[in-house]
């Protein structure tokens, strides 16, 4: 069997680097450049298709089946490529309680999508990962067979795909940040960079796991650690979905001065990190810092 024509989605790739003025970072004589993930594909956005690509070619067509909360965009972006390719999609959904209530927009795209949507209760979620738990979901589900992408799409095929994301920007920035959910793109990123450049992951959730998570992939992918990368994980606002007034307003205001939409719950928290290591001290007079747009705002 073979996997759909990917290339007929026609990605932007690679996608556009470009250079920001902002005063908060001049005046400290560093140079922030945006690079532009957001602009890959439409539905597909950002790391999404750096994450999805490899996986709906190695299932060759079969059925997808992948996890997510409430409000997950990797659930979105797994629906909508499933329209697009013509494959079918199963996302399976944290909180049995939500079953009996009306869908979010969020679930209701993936549902108009065409994705197939299958609740289970949160302590069960918890164990997805156990293969006598997962092998009982997918039975649950009508889905034996299918082809299983984890929560957030991070697996080696996902890890070995950002891998081009850092081979990208290669001589182009001396460090790389990027917003971390489940540490699959920051692992590929720091793989795929040249000497000298590190990479500096922004985790949106709390919990100081996410190293040894992303040390676990990288050995999955590649078979031991790759690149110079760390985390700084001050910047969370409380962990995944939290915002605060004090965020928005920063990401209104750098949406007003750079005209990039700021996607709130990933993009926005990394800015405002960046923002807040530039005032620190935290990058050399003369350094160029890359800062990865991986998505933008949901439309509803």
């Amino acid at each position: 069997m073979t996997g759909p024509d990917l290339t007929a989605l026609r990605p932007r790739l690679p996608s556009p680097l470009q250079e920001a003025a902002d005063e908060r970072f001049t005046r400290r004589g560093v140079r922030l450049l945006l690079k532009r993930d957001d602009l890959i594909h439409p539905e597909l956005i950002g790391n999404k298709w750096r994450k999805l690509a490899p996986n709906l070619t190695a299932a060759a067509g079969r059925p997808i089946v992948t996890f997510g909360g409430a409000y997950s965009n990797h659930l979105r972006a797994t629906a909508a490529a499933g329209r697009l390719l013509g494959v079918p999609t199963v996302g399976v959904v944290r909180g049995q309680e939500l079953a009996d209530q009306p869908l979010n927009p969020s679930l209701t795209r993936c549902v108009a999508d065409g994705m197939r949507l299958h609740f289970v209760d949160r302590s069960t979620y918890r164990r997805k990962t156990d293969p006598k738990t997962q092998a009982a979901i997918l039975g649950a589900a009508g889905a034996e067979g299918a082809s299983v992408v984890p929560e957030g799409g991070s697996n080696a095929l996902a890890v070995r795909g950002c891998r081009a994301l850092g081979e990208e920007l290669r001589g182009q920035a001396d460090a790389v940040a990027i917003a971390c959910g489940t540490g699959g793109t920051l692992a590929g990123l720091a793989a795929g960079l040249g000497p000298g450049q590190r990479a500096l992951g922004i985790p949106v959730l709390r919990g100081g796991f996410l190293g040894d998570d992303i040390r676990g992939l990288q050995a999955e992918a590649f078979g031991g650690p790759r690149g110079d990368w760390r985390l700084d994980e001050r910047f969370h606002f409380g962990g995944y979905a939290r915002t605060s007034p004090e965020l928005d307003d920063f990401a209104e205001d750098f949406e007003e001065r750079h005209g990039v939409r700021v996607e709130r719950l990933y993009v926005a928290k990394l800015l405002y990190g960046l923002v807040a290591l530039v005032e620190e001290g935290a990058f050399e007079t003369g350094a160029a810092v890359a800062a990865v747009i991986t998505g933008a705002p949901f439309a509803g």
